[in-house]
């Protein structure tokens, strides 16, 4: 049964933050475009900023999808699923913006998150409709780790060389919009 809630309370917040993962879809507004669909991890990575306003930190990786679409078009949902408790799923639908290292406001969301090295920005979601629903076929599992091999990564670039990798492999989304 999926049920509509009036805005994320502090319950559901201390939930959120505590999943190891969770996903984030979006899409072009092109009838042709692709649509992504990103895992994004690491506790500590996830915050709730209100009833109604959420954010996480965002990574340097291979992909640029998300921020492309959300500078098209802003629209988002995040999917977080129940690995160990009772089943549920909540969906998070608003509208997202993407927050950039220069960006005014940066620092003060920066500091919500635990360090992670190639921070690329921050991507702030105006929250306006929370559903759950069962989770009765998403699996329970156990986390064993969380993995360190994309903060590792970064860390060994260093500076220098996360910038010339995102101008290389983030200046553009699979489907040719501008993504950093």
């Amino acid at each position: 049964m999926s049920n509509e809630l009036p805005e994320i309370d502090e319950k559901l917040a201390r939930w959120l933050e505590a999943q190891p993962v969770f996903f984030v879809a979006t899409a072009p507004l092109a009838a042709d475009g692709l649509v992504n669909c990103s895992p994004k991890g690491s506790i500590g990575t996830f915050a709730v900023l209100g009833p109604h306003r959420v954010a996480y930190l965002d990574l340097t990786g291979s992909g640029i999808e998300t921020v492309a679409h959300l500078r098209e078009n802003g629209r988002v949902t995040l999917m977080f699923c129940a690995w160990t408790d009772r089943p549920d799923i909540v969906r998070l639908y608003g509208h997202g913006s993407v927050v950039l290292p220069e960006d005014d406001g940066f620092a003060e969301l920066l500091a919500r998150f635990g360090e992670h090295p190639g921070e690329r920005c921050v991507i702030v979601v105006d929250v306006d409709r929370v559903r759950d629903s069962c989770g009765y076929a998403v699996p329970r599992m156990e986390l064993v780790a969380e993995r360190d091999v994309l903060d590792l990564a970064n860390a060994k670039k260093g500076p220098e060389r996360l910038a010339a990798y995102r101008a290389e492999k983030n200046a553009a989304s699979l489907d040719g919009l501008p993504g950093l």
